[in-house]
């Protein structure tokens, strides 16, 4: 079953969002003055002209993508991960001669030593929903194909989602019913927001990595009750919530958390995590571990890596007429197991 193979939400290769670090983002989030954003630097969709440059952006590349290429937009709220310097510019917490914002956050217990953030009261809570809710109905605008919910890497969904980071003792905090009272109500208007036929996914950090944080059986539950709710596919990822994390790191060593999601809940799961092969990827889809496999950092190293993989599983290549001559070329490398070497700058 080769990895391009179209099923249900499209192609089973999928380019996900960088956004640990922060680089030059594939993803958006949504600002309405409550400290959304991660940097001064990140993108945004919370305002007519971000919207319109969306389009404009989204059109450019319409008109060189492949037929049934869908393009998706991932919406997020920082929380107390918010107001910091870009990745490559150290990416702490900003100094006080860096123009600060106060950050938002279920408690008021900052990430590490960063900005001790302002806990949401009632009326906080309603303006993130509603501002998920605002930039997702710029995003139908502006003519994506589906939205993406940001709930993982401890931004503010997985802050709520975590007892490590939510010491709330009011609805929003406690038991698992109410810690993913926020999540759930998000997508609920989110959904009801979109229309019908638009998919509606996740992102969700299946476990914190630090004993005594959200892990793999709470996510279970949650993936159930936004499964319910509407969402139509989750992209299984963990981590991000504290410095204590000690994850196993080691080729596809998420796979599992998305083997699971997927058994236990019949949802759409998108595997991710160290997967830079061919042959790889497709073994995860191949076995059943998951519908899709994205990757991010490989395709920043390499964004011909789509290409070679078709190449090497035997698919054919559709390049755009510009790159139409450089096909034989890609496909000798892929047989030949060629990848250049890049120097960093």
């Amino acid at each position: 079953m080769p990895v391009f193979r179209r099923r249900r939400l499209g192609h089973r290769l999928a380019y996900a969002a960088l956004d640990e670090p922060c680089h030059v983002r594939r993803r958006r989030h949504h600002h309405r003055g409550d400290g959304g954003r991660i940097t001064h630097g990140c993108l945004g969709l919370y305002s007519d002209d971000n919207e319109a440059a969306a389009a404009r952006t989204l059109a450019a590349a319409r008109r060189v993508a492949p037929a049934g290429t869908r393009f998706g937009i991932q919406i997020g709220h920082a929380g107390r991960k918010a107001s910091t310097r870009l990745p490559w510019a150290g990416g702490e917490a900003l100094s006080a001669d860096e123009d600060p914002w106060t950050t938002d956050a279920p408690s008021a217990l900052p990430f590490g030593h960063w900005h001790v953030p302002h806990a949401l009261d009632a009326h906080g809570i309603e303006r993130v929903i509603k501002s998920f809710v605002a930039t997702a109905r710029r995003a139908v605008r502006a003519g994506f194909d589906y939205v993406e919910l940001h709930g993982a890497h401890g931004y503010l969904i997985h802050q709520f989602l975590s007892p490590l980071s939510n010491t709330r003792t009011d609805q929003w905090g406690g038991p698992l019913h109410n810690r993913m009272r926020l999540f759930l109500e998000i997508v609920r208007r989110v959904r009801a927001e979109l229309p019908p036929a638009m998919p509606l996914g996740a992102r969700l950090s299946v476990t914190d990595w630090v004993a005594g944080g959200f892990d793999i059986d709470e996510a279970v539950a949650v993936v159930k009750a936004i499964k319910a709710e509407g969402i139509a596919f989750v992209c299984v990822s963990s981590s991000g919530l504290s410095h204590e994390a000690k994850p196993p790191l080691g080729p596809g060593y998420m796979v599992p958390f998305a083997a699971r999601i997927r058994r236990e809940t019949g949802i759409v799961t998108r595997a991710v995590g160290m997967i830079d092969k061919p042959a790889q990827a497709e073994a995860i889809v191949a076995n059943g571990d998951a519908d899709q496999v994205a990757l991010a950092r490989a395709i920043l190293a390499d964004p011909r890596w789509p290409w070679r993989a078709a190449a090497a599983l035997g698919a054919p290549l559709h390049p755009v007429n510009q790159y139409a001559r450089s096909a034989p070329l890609v496909e000798r490398w892929a047989k030949e197991g060629h990848l250049a070497v890049l120097t960093p700058a």
